[in-house]
């Protein structure tokens, strides 16, 4: 059988002071943190559109990326050849986890019945490479953006043959999700929303996502697929005005449309930052509303106001993800996908490798950071205090729902001024992360 990788051996653990590229210095997937290993807490997935489709191109440029193993067509023999590469990557590399879009795994025909087939014959060598190895499937999607046909948007276009053609599409990627175990599905709406409201009723068109949703549950349970449904947040780019803009855009539609029992978010380091959030605020506002399913891994450039899906590399970021994660018990069914691409000038195969496992070796860090940190409560103890006055007297009849304005004005009229304000201690907190990190 060829081998595409051959001069990359099992990526395996070999401690903090190794010097070997290809090797973790602290992912150690059996290492047991605060109650289960790494590889549970952490769940990685390998996302096959930028890892096995990214070919350096970008809006300036040629591609740039060698890949010896792929012709540049999109023909269905390329596509299955595909299959081999990417599981000899992801069984090397040792994550249990993959995901991917019905179009990066299968070319698109010149019919949806020529497509449905061509996904159906990949799906076919997907299920026997899973088999061979035990990876299994994170999460499946379908692609609404690409095609020219989607231009106004998919579920929210104004033309209901391109919606038709949508659920077609749904349908059949969440068939094949089901057919491959995947334990997720994800909706996200890369062309969902609009560019001017001279044009547009908004109304109908968030109707008519909401719509959307709910037929693709209805199949889901009529043909027994349990997975999770996850809505990706994402404020721009490519439409000007995105309907799912951020956490808080989301969770208001899944609670106005009734889908608070089958969605929840699939949150994006490098979405959270274009729509002027920290990773750390989208996660927390997702977890503290039960909402938290399941994260995209990478980060941006700050210097940069796009969409640069960088491997993540920042230990306080990841620090900080983990935070969140651990204080919600993880993430399954969900798990941490890396939804990420090598740079335009990391051209060599190889380079797929190092970035890989630096993202995972900077969450294994972020991971054991992150657990150190809760079982010194070295922050929960400063919070818990910081409103410890809702915790007796009025404070715990407001929160309580015992207190009127009329009972709050006399409690003050009576005191006459509010107790002293205690210091946020910023400074200090941000010296304590730093002795973990």
């Amino acid at each position: 059988m060829t081998e595409f990788f051959p001069d990359v051996p099992q990526i395996a653990y070999e401690g903090p002071s190794s010097k070997n590229p290809l090797a973790f210095r602290h992912y150690n997937p059996d290492e047991v943190v605060d109650g289960r290993s790494m590889k549970e807490w952490l769940r990685f997935s390998v996302c096959y559109w930028h890892t096995f489709r990214c070919n350096g191109s970008d809006p300036f440029g040629a591609p740039t990326l060698d890949r010896p193993w792929d012709d540049g067509s999109d023909a269905l023999d390329n596509a299955l050849k595909r299959v081999d590469v990417a599981f000899e990557f992801i069984t090397k590399l040792g994550a249990p986890y993959y995901c991917f879009h019905d179009r990066d795994v299968a070319p698109e025909g010149s019919s949806l019945s020529e497509s449905h087939a061509n996904l159906d014959a990949v799906a076919a060598k997907l299920k026997e490479a899973q088999d061979a190895t035990g990876v299994k499937l994170l999460w499946g999607t379908a692609n609404l953006f690409s095609n020219p046909r989607f231009m106004h948007g998919a579920a929210t276009s104004p033309n209901a043959d391109v919606f038709a053609y949508a659920a077609a599409q749904v349908k059949k990627a969440i068939e094949v999700t089901h057919s491959l175990g995947g334990e997720n599905y994800v909706f996200w709406g890369g062309r969902e929303g609009y560019m001017n409201l001279y044009n547009t009723d908004m109304k109908r068109e968030l109707d008519h996502l909401a719509r959307f949703m709910h037929m693709a549950h209805d199949y889901a349970k009529e043909i027994g697929f349990t997975g999770q449904f996850l809505f990706e947040p994402k404020p721009k780019e490519p439409t000007k005005h995105q309907y799912d803009f951020d956490a808080a855009a989301c969770l208001n539609f899944i609670r106005q449309y009734g889908l608070l029992d089958i969605v929840k978010l699939n949150i994006e380091t490098n979405h959270a930052t274009l729509a002027g959030h920290s990773m750390m605020h989208e996660l927390e506002y997702a977890r503290i509303q039960n909402s938290l399913g399941s994260i995209d891994a990478n980060t941006g450039d700050m210097l940069l106001g796009w969409d640069t899906d960088q491997f993540p590399t920042d230990i306080y970021l990841t620090s900080q993800v983990m935070l969140v994660i651990m204080a919600q018990g993880g993430l399954a069914p969900g798990g941490t996908n890396f939804d990420a691409k090598v740079r335009r000038e990391s051209i060599d195969p190889v380079d797929l490798f190092h970035a890989h496992i630096g993202g995972m070796d900077t969450f294994a860090r972020g991971l054991k950071i992150a657990a150190q940190i809760r079982a010194d409560n070295a922050l929960s103890d400063f919070v818990k205090e910081r409103y410890s006055s809702y915790d007796s007297g009025i404070g715990r009849r407001i929160e309580q729902g015992q207190a009127s304005f009329s009972e709050l004005e006399t409690y003050m009229l009576e005191k006459g001024e509010a107790a002293p304000n205690q210091s946020g201690r910023q400074e200090l907190l941000e010296n304590i992360i730093n002795q973990y990190i």
